[in-house]
């Protein structure tokens, strides 16, 4: 669980305790901002000058070595060379189902690659200037979720916001597609994308998250960055968001991703997450609940090979009563490749009738590749539908053969297994083009 401690009751001696975390910290701090935001940068600064990069003795990163990443010095990039780049290197591919794409590029807005002309009425999609500052205060950087390491980093090197804003009533009906890029320079560089989505009451809209680099997972093995990014997404009563999280890295890339969600009485939420590539990835999901008869349903697929690392944390706070949710991950890990899933389930005494269920589903393509799983439930109500579980398996020799039987060579058996393992969770994904590009992306890293 979250345990709050403010730095200023730390001592002064304990300040910039890390200096790999201080190198960060003074990249991504360069520019000066005023008033109210400059305050929240501030105290997110004096967070992580009294914090330290979490290492395997610390439990919640015990499979996760972050060494890798503490080897690479990483630089902030120009902004006049990014915005050069924008205009004349990028090409954005906007889904046929997407109606609105926001384009963010190493965490800054783009509005030359966007499309967000014509929206409905009650709708607002931009950077953090479509929003009052009352409002922004009100909602950035309050959720539970956002009081680690990495969340503060980005909150203290915060310029700039992807913002979806859903007003009460409104139903959105084609989905909104945010996308960040990461372009690397000529030394590696971290970026820090930020994003902020508000379903008011009664409302209802369809996400697509995405993050890449320039060039695809397949073409930039070369390209050294480290992408640091933080989703708050705010479900108020009897809202309805569908939430799509796609991550695909370069082969050498470091992705730390949070998404903090909350969710009011009433309120409907559903992630499919899916993560393929990248040398360290990462992703928090923590849901807090914070009334009654919510409904919570979780999809994540990790496919990873060679001598990857991807770890998938998520923490499910139940805390009122009739709460329903369903979780089921999945893995395909190929090579040398390492795994790491835990979810944990808080359901308190307040939490009466809840239903709640956890499966993570992990399929090891050689001998070597490795996976750590731990699925957690905490139950102290008594009245209460409760279940989670975990299996790790390789694909069958007997069902290999049924389809060479039936005339399919070994290799193309192999793959048709494999892609029935991923469509359980890649069907789930509401664009018919998405779905298409990434079981193509997991054919393809998985016959490497």
């Amino acid at each position: 669980m979250t345990i709050e401690v403010s730095p200023s009751s730390i001592s002064d001696s304990l300040l910039n305790r890390d200096a790999f975390l201080t190198g960060l910290l003074n990249q991504v701090t360069t520019s000066e901002t005023t008033g109210w935001l400059q305050q929240l940068r501030d105290s997110a600064v004096k967070w992580v000058r009294h914090s330290v990069i979490p290492n395997t003795r610390n439990e919640e990163w015990r499979f996760t070595d972050l060494s890798l990443l503490k080897e690479v010095e990483f630089n902030s990039v120009d902004i006049k060379t990014l915005e050069k780049f924008q205009e004349t290197a990028l090409e954005v591919e906007i889904f046929p189902e997407v109606s609105y794409c926001l384009v963010f590029v190493n965490g800054v807005f783009a509005p030359n690659l966007s499309a967000i002309t014509n929206l409905p009425p009650g709708l607002k999609i931009g950077n953090l200037d479509i929003l009052p500052d009352a409002v922004a205060q009100e909602y950035l950087a309050q959720s539970e979720g956002t009081r680690d390491v990495f969340t503060n980093l980005n909150t203290a090197g915060l310029n700039d916001v992807a913002v979806v804003w859903v007003g009460k009533n409104v139903v959105v009906q084609n989905p909104i597609y945010l996308l960040f890029i990461s372009v690397a320079g000529e030394s590696a560089i971290i970026s820090q994308p930020r994003c902020l989505v508000v379903a008011e009451s009664n409302s209802q809209v369809s996400l697509i998250e995405e993050y890449t680099n320039r060039r695809g997972a397949e073409k930039a093995e070369d390209e050294v960055y480290f992408a640091n990014s933080v989703t708050e997404i705010w479900v108020n009563q009897n809202a309805q968001v569908s939430h799509t999280r796609i991550v695909i890295e370069g082969e050498a890339a470091f992705h730390i991703g949070k998404t903090a969600v909350t969710q009011a009485r009433y309120s409907r939420y559903s992630c499919n997450a899916v993560t393929v590539g990248g040398k360290i990835s990462r992703h928090n999901l923590e849901i807090f609940q914070t009334g009654e008869q919510t409904e919570t349903t979780l999809n994540g697929l990790t496919v990873i090979a060679e001598k990857q690392l991807a770890d998938t944390h998520s923490v499910l706070f139940l805390n009122h009563p009739h709460g329903v949710s369903k979780h089921l991950h999945k893995c395909i890990i190929g090579d040398r490749a390492h795994g790491v899933f835990n979810g944990k389930i808080f359901v308190p005494k307040l939490a009466q009738l809840t239903d709640a269920s956890q499966l993570n589903r992990n399929l090891l393509l050689s001998s070597k590749a490795r996976v750590d799983t731990k699925p957690q439930l905490e139950i102290t109500a008594d009245n209460v539908k409760c279940a989670h579980g975990a299996t790790v398996s390789q694909l069958e020799d007997d069902e290999i053969f049924y389809l060479q039987s039936r005339g399919i060579d070994q290799n193309n058996a192999r793959k048709l297994l494999v892609n029935a393992f991923a469509s359980e969770i890649i069907n789930f994904i509401p664009v018919n083009s998405l779905r298409d590009k990434l079981l193509k992306t997991v054919v393809s890293l998985t016959n490497k």
